[in-house]
């Protein structure tokens, strides 16, 4: 009887043994070694065109039946030619894809080798297709363009400036906050807007009556100085951060810059205009630009406040925007600076110098490539460089050879951003996709500001002309809007601001306008204490 059991025993064991070798479990995993994309590594691909074709390779031979419904384009509806050779799938779309668009290749996890093992993981990636290289908007002359450039571009001080104070908002979102700098800028856009004839002289007079009352006699102010924020409907400080909710004397510089401006402008001897230019003298002579030296000192600080004190603690020293502010503080009428605040603070004894190449173009102030094209911009909206020079620079030389670098590097794009060319270049502070950020070749996060190009344009007419052709024709309404360009955008992540800074939109009205009549330069540089306290300095220029 036991033997019977063994037999028996044995007999099925067999049995299961063979039933096994016959039909073995599978074993192994099935996954993809490689995927192309036009014959490159497909992830994250820019400029792609429209008819891409797809290679992926897997370590297994492809069940073909599985593949339908498991390898997709996200975002593509049309259908797919899609082929399967042994270990291989190839694929292309039957109808283009759209341009500029971002995509997403998915390869699900349904998908089965012939051996019956289904993929590892879901495979997936991304790539972007290139820019519809149409026209946007039919072709006008270049003169035409500026025109139109800087109408729409004034919109933003004019139309959208705050209903109360006619300030200009921060930003196309900031509701009731306003800010000093950026409203000095759009002050400068006031004299355009009259010659260009947008607006009547009288409304222009109105507008500024209604902007200089606000400022002396409901905004904030300490030691004369304005608050970098404030309230458009009461004046109140509106704090930049947690310790700076007093004086910023940067921003006071370009608001006072514009209001200089102004008072220049309106020369007439009518009552209206007298009164303007008394009322702006009287702001102008209350900044108390030698407070800021904190006790004396041989440079001047940036910010103060009434419970604060110093706490910011940061000092203004070159090279950066802040020029103007020393041209200010030595030519006040009244509380003017030394001027070796200027050569120690500012210049740092010459520190400030460069005079080394950044793509074989000799870059006179700064350092390496320059930082943020702004800084060629703020204090030149008013300060005309061209043959304006002193002991540590051309600035003429510097605006221009600072704009050809930050050029030249988009060029080079050694961050192989899609989109970056001669004609797609500009960088500056401005928005990012999350948040905002001040882009240089140091700090290049592929995104290109406007502003950044066509404020530059009395430097690289031709070069800036080039950029602004681009941004209108070839991005159309992804970049044009009701108040001028939007901030930035990047092509490498087609991503497109839909926001509009004041800081940034009064230097484009402005240096449009310096390049075509020089208007804002004759004004300012014709204020006989900006002659004078320059000249102290040891400045020389054909306009002194």
């Amino acid at each position: 009887m036991i033997l019977r059991l063994t037999v028996f025993l044995f007999i099925i064991f067999s049995i299961l043994s063979c039933k096994k070798d016959d039909d073995p479990i599978p074993a192994g995993s099935f996954s993809v070694e490689s995927a192309t994309l036009n014959g490159n590594s497909a992830n994250g691909q820019r400029g792609i065109a429209l008819t891409p074709s797809f290679v992926f390779k897997f370590n297994k031979k492809v069940d073909i039946k599985t593949v339908d419904g498991n390898v997709r384009i996200s975002g593509y509806s049309n259908s797919l030619n899609i082929s399967v050779t042994d270990s291989t799938i190839s694929m292309t779309p039957v109808q283009p894809l759209n341009y500029l668009t971002k995509y997403e290749v998915i390869i699900g996890s349904e998908l089965k080798s012939i051996d019956n093992i289904t993929l590892n993981n879901e495979f997936d990636f991304e790539f972007y297709t290139l820019l519809d290289p149409s026209d946007k908007f039919p072709r006008i002359s270049d003169e035409g363009l500026l025109d139109s450039v800087q109408r729409r571009t004034f919109a933003y001080f004019w139309e959208f400036g705050h209903p109360v104070s006619g300030l200009a908002r921060e930003r196309n979102s900031s509701g009731d906050l306003v800010t000093s700098g950026g409203s000095g800028f759009g002050l400068m856009t006031i004299p355009v807007g009259i010659e260009r004839g947008f607006i009547t002289k009288s409304e222009g007079l109105e507008r500024s009556k209604l902007i200089v009352d606000f400022l002396l006699n409901k905004t904030d102010t300490y030691h004369g100085a304005f608050p970098h924020w404030f309230s458009g409907s009461t004046g109140k400080t509106i704090p930049f951060s947690a310790n700076d909710n007093g004086a910023d004397l940067v921003e006071t510089s370009f608001l006072m810059a514009g209001l200089l401006t102004l008072r220049q402008y309106f020369d007439g001897n009518n009552p209206s205009e007298t009164q303007i230019r008394d009322d702006i003298n009287t702001l102008w002579s209350n900044v108390e630009w030698s407070w800021f030296r904190k006790n004396n000192e041989d440079v001047l600080y940036w910010h103060w406040s009434p419970d604060k004190a110093w706490i910011m603690n940061l000092q203004i020293r070159g090279w950066n925007e802040c020029l103007i502010t020393y041209l200010l503080a030595t030519s006040s009428p009244t509380h003017a600076i030394p001027t070796e605040v200027y050569h120690k603070g500012w210049a740092s004894n010459g520190g400030i110098k460069n005079n080394k190449p950044a793509y074989s173009i000799n870059l006179p102030l700064g350092n390496g490539t320059g930082g943020p094209l702004f800084f060629e911009h703020y204090t030149f909206l008013g300060i005309d460089p061209n043959g304006l020079k002193d002991d540590y620079a051309d600035y003429g030389e510097q605006t221009k050879a600072h704009t050809l670098i930050n050029r030249a590097y988009c060029i080079a794009n050694p961050k192989k951003y899609y989109g970056y060319s001669a004609e797609c270049w500009g960088l500056t502070a401005g928005d990012i996709s999350n948040g905002y950020t001040a882009s240089s070749p140091s700090n290049d996060v592929s995104v290109i500001t406007p502003t950044a190009a066509i404020s530059s344009m009395p430097y690289t007419p031709e070069e800036s002309m080039q950029a602004m052709r681009f941004f209108y024709y070839k991005l159309g309404n992804k970049l044009w809007g009701p108040m001028g360009f939007y901030d930035g955008f990047s092509l490498h992540n087609n991503w497109f601001a839909k926001s509009t800074l004041a800081i940034d939109q009064g230097p484009i009205v402005v240096m449009i306008e310096n390049h075509r009549t020089k208007l804002i330069w004759d004004l300012l540089m014709s204020a006989p204490e900006i002659k004078t306290g320059m000249q102290s300095l040891g400045f020389t220029s054909p306009r002194f």
